[in-house]
């Protein structure tokens, strides 16, 4: 199974971006979407896949409280 995670874009240089998720800087390419700083974006196998609607914040904010939960399992 894949899954996708969400994180917030800090920084771009050209098709690259800092993007943290939950607390971990990633280096993200982002030519396949147009994202900007302070957006969100899905990231999957080191792509942002998509940029996420600001308007389906409680989406978001579900998908930041189950990714949450699974690194507190984890960490058991």
């Amino acid at each position: 199974m894949c899954i996708a995670v969400s994180g917030r874009v800090y920084e771009t240089d050209g098709d690259r971006a800092k993007v943290d998720v939950l607390g971990n800087m990633l280096d993200v390419n982002i030519k396949l979407v147009d994202a900007k700083i302070g957006d969100y974006v899905l990231v999957h196998a080191g792509c942002a896949i998509e940029v996420i609607d600001k308007s389906k914040s409680d989406e978001l904010n579900e998908i930041f409280a189950l990714l949450e939960e699974m690194n507190n399992e984890e960490n058991k």
